[in-house]
């Protein structure tokens, strides 16, 4: 046996899970694609963001729209790499761009299932990774997952960087977190929670994280000389930015506005950081009339459920690394000025939210699990269903 196949015959339940979940989704958007006259096809590959990123492989970058209002949107918001793996698929096969990122992505979904059900394991054990991996299939824009867009490839990225970490394997947790930077905004979660944790660490002779999420210090008699220990924590924490660092200051330099032209970039799309104000206010104002009330409400739940999420792995004492990496993501999220309408599809990278419910639905016997578990797969692949076929993630 390899040390490749003891790993993955380990992940193999979760795996084929998270398979079989995606494609229900799939089949589901299929049949209610084409009942509403609708390509399935074209839903996944070439609406909204799919879009943006088709014509940065096609194209490269310098394209904008500038809407009547006078906001300009440049396509130099879209980081590269899922753009560049477009090319390189549409470079070796047939496929077009669009199709490049849509085996792109499917090819990552299940990358970032095998590094959730790794991480997931490391901490809690196998059943609660496959709980964890089959409940972030299940959420309800899970169909994000199956689409031509970045967030899987981010996922499995962060996943194993943060499975690095929490191995102690420092350049390789940087070598992730570089691409990680390539690839979304959020990179700075990646980075932030491999320096974090290198800091943390640093002079203990290393760490390693046991399954009820605890740490503990290995044995300094047998511990590496102190030379041995410093360069590689130091080697991945320099990785570790290269990547975000890299495209910012290339944007920067391209638009000629300095350090911090990627800012004006997002503020031409109305997106920026203001400490969730915006937000505050959009859901204030569905106050303002009985139907939108509903929605207000809904929101005001899902934003609770998030942080009580969020205080429940503080509680249950998950690993530094996870709660400083979940908490940029969510606070990224939460505090985006626009796009109020993609902040459960930006909160999806933010899988170690889902722990505690992994461990919750891990305690259930496997008959009970499986029956939650497949009610809640249905709904959310009609939910995916009518939300591509309807508004979409923005």
């Amino acid at each position: 046996m390899t040390d490749l196949e003891a790993p993955l015959r380990r992940a193999a339940p979760a795996l084929l899970g998270y398979a079989a979940v995606r494609a229900l989704g799939l089949v589901v958007l299929a049949v209610w694609s084409a009942a509403r006259g609708k390509s399935a096809h074209t839903l996944l590959t070439a609406r909204w963001d799919a879009l943006w990123y088709t014509r940065v492989a096609d194209l490269g970058y310098g394209y904008e729209v500038r809407l009547p209002n006078g906001d300009v949107h440049s396509n130099l918001a879209f980081f590269p790499l899922l753009p560049w793996l477009e090319r390189v698929v549409h470079a070796v096969s047939p496929l077009s761009y669009a199709d490049g990122g849509l085996v792109v992505s499917l090819l990552a979904s299940l990358a970032a299932a095998w590094g959730i059900f790794a991480v997931a394991e490391q901490v809690y054990g196998r059943r609660a990774g496959v709980c964890a991996v089959l409940l972030w299939a299940v959420l309800p824009v899970g169909i994000v997952q199956s689409m031509a867009y970045s967030e899987s490839l981010f996922t499995a990225l962060a996943a194993w960087s943060l499975y690095a970490v929490l191995a102690g394997r420092w350049v390789t947790a940087g070598v992730l977190a570089l691409p990680a930077g390539l690839t979304r905004p959020v990179g700075l979660a990646v980075v932030a929670a491999v320096w974090v944790a290198a800091i943390a660490s640093s002079g203990q002779g290393g760490t390693s994280s046991l399954r009820d999420g605890t740490s503990f210090v290995r044995d300094r008699s047998t511990a590496p000389a102190p030379g041995a220990r410093i360069w590689p924590r130091a080697l991945g924490m320099a990785l570790a930015p290269l990547g975000a660092a890299g495209y910012v200051l290339w944007v920067g330099h391209r638009t000629g506005k300095g350090p911090l032209g990627y800012l004006d970039v997002q503020a031409g799309w109305r997106n920026g950081f203001d400490g969730g104000v915006a937000f505050a206010r959009f859901v204030g104002e569905k106050f303002a009339s009985f139907p939108s009330a509903l929605a207000g409400v809904g929101l005001i739940v899902g934003v609770g459920l998030v942080v009580w999420l969020y205080v429940v792995g503080v509680r249950q004492g998950q690993p530094l690394p996870l709660l400083v990496y979940t908490g940029v993501v969510t606070a990224l999220a939460l505090c985006a000025s626009s796009y109020f309408g993609s902040k459960p599809r930006l909160l999806m990278p933010a899988f170690p939210l889902l722990l505690p419910l992994a461990l919750a639905l891990a305690r259930l016997r496997i008959s009970r699990s499986a029956w939650v578990v497949g009610g809640v797969a249905m709904a959310s692949a009609v939910y995916g269903a009518f939300w591509l076929n309807g508004s979409g993630p923005p």
